[in-house]
């Protein structure tokens, strides 16, 4: 049986910080497998049999290329920057070639060393990746397929975060970002740039606004260390009155009661995506995103009052994992990913349309809940579900809240709402 590839982790000092055991697999390889740069860092210390192939832009052949080698009984060489199981190559190449098919002689990881040159202890670091695609800069709404969605959702909870950066998703633009997102107070930035070579640079403890406005050598790691402790607020079951919303009462939003009922029904999972059909003051949307928090919500509001008072809201929450868009559904929700759970609070006249459709694009399992306070929306949508072949059932809820009255207190009863629930049964 031919030995494993090698899956060697290398830094910046290039071969000088190589183990022996490292550079003994390079200069037996026949093939040598890894990006320009690091090609470069070993290229004049073997052998001119070895091949050197550069796999940028090509990451996907890399197994192809080590498997052709092996099976000729050639050694072969993947190079990879620092750990390569730590948001790097080794994931990929395992599972392409299987655990018996890869040596792992992992570098320090850079994120090691930047905490290293801070000097702090890094075990409770939350370790993310923007080492992607230009996504462009982040702007309130961006949905999870954005380069900086990773780090701004830590950012919500974690009290330190070590990054891997990009050219293009950068220091500066990672401040810009967080500030963005409402945490431009919560966290100071700090950069490790080009460790491991002479001009090595370490900046620490830039508060947001600072670090946005510079630029910071390359490559570099990203350390996020928060200064204020995150806001001790409830997941979910806010008060009416702490949402912006229109005034007085013919305001759109759902009353706390039946919000909690609906929330409960739509059944979430800390991973669920989400559709909030009518968002009006975006109160189910906002809670479902925090319950959802390694999720996402996706929200449409057709009255432009309502939709710019939900992003307020998400402001207020600072809720980056929530999108809002201002239109008439189903307009649009094409290019929105299959849900796990809906909520209809309003439809502009297209609920059986929107009915049909949502039955069409639930995940197995998935959820539908609406709420209706007239019986011709209630009649439509058990009728629809009806003839969709749906169970479905209905919960009428009559609420009363105490409201003072001379020195004692009286029960106001609000409207009675009927919450319709369906569920998409798993294959």
């Amino acid at each position: 049986m031919s030995e494993p590839c090698a899956l060697i982790g290398i830094l910046d000092d290039g071969w000088a910080g190589l183990g022996e055991t490292a550079r003994n697999r390079l200069r037996t390889a026949h093939l040598l497998i890894g990006a320009r740069r690091t090609l470069e860092l070993v290229a004049p210390h073997l052998p001119s049999r070895v091949e050197q192939r550069a796999m940028d832009g090509q990451l996907g052949r890399v197994p192809e290329w080590v498997r052709a080698a092996l099976a000729a009984g050639q050694p072969c060489v993947v190079l990879a920057t620092g750990d390569p199981l730590c948001h790097g190559i080794g994931a990929f190449l395992i599972g392409r070639l299987g655990a018996d098919g890869v040596e792992v002689l992992p570098a320090a990881s850079t994120l090691q060393l930047a905490f290293a040159r801070l000097k702090r202890p890094w075990q409770a670091a939350r370790i993310v990746s923007v080492h992607s695609r230009d996504a462009g800069e982040w702007m309130p709404g961006a949905t999870p397929d954005h380069g900086l969605y990773p780090l701004v959702r830590a950012a919500a909870d974690a009290t330190l975060i070590g990054a891997f950066t990009s050219p293009e998703n950068s220091p500066d633009r990672i401040a810009r970002a967080l500030i963005a997102a409402g945490h431009g107070a919560d966290f100071q930035l700090s950069v490790a740039a080009r460790l491991g070579l002479p001009d090595e640079s370490v900046v620490a403890d830039l508060p947001l606004a600072d670090a946005a406005a510079r630029r910071f050598p390359d490559p570099n790691i990203v350390v996020l260390t928060r200064i204020t402790p995150p806001e001790p607020r409830a997941v979910f079951g806010f008060d009416d009155a702490d949402y912006v919303q229109r005034t007085p009462e013919k305001g759109l939003i759902t009353k706390q009661e039946a919000r909690a009922l609906s929330l409960a029904r739509l059944g979430l999972r800390p991973d669920s995506r989400v559709w909030d059909i009518g968002a009006g003051s975006g109160s189910v949307g906002l809670e479902a995103a925090r319950i959802a928090h390694a999720g996402h919500v996706w929200a449409i509001e057709k009255n432009a009052a309502d939709a710019a008072n939900a992003r307020d809201n998400a402001r207020l929450l600072k809720a980056s994992n929530y999108t809002l868009v201002e239109g008439r559904a189903p307009d649009g929700l094409d290019t929105w990913p299959d849900p796990d759970a809906v909520f209809i609070g309003g439809s502009g006249g297209e609920l059986a349309g929107l009915i049909r459709l949502i039955l069409t694009r639930l995940r197995p399992g998935g959820r539908l809940v609406m709420n209706f306070v007239t019986l011709e929306n209630l009649a439509t949508a058990t009728a629809t579900l009806g003839d969709a072949g749906a169970q479905w059932d209905v919960v009428q809820l009559q609420a009363s809240r105490s409201q003072p009255i001379l020195d004692m207190h009286r029960l106001a009863a609000h409207n009675p709402v009927w919450i319709v629930s369906t569920r998409k049964d798993a294959p």
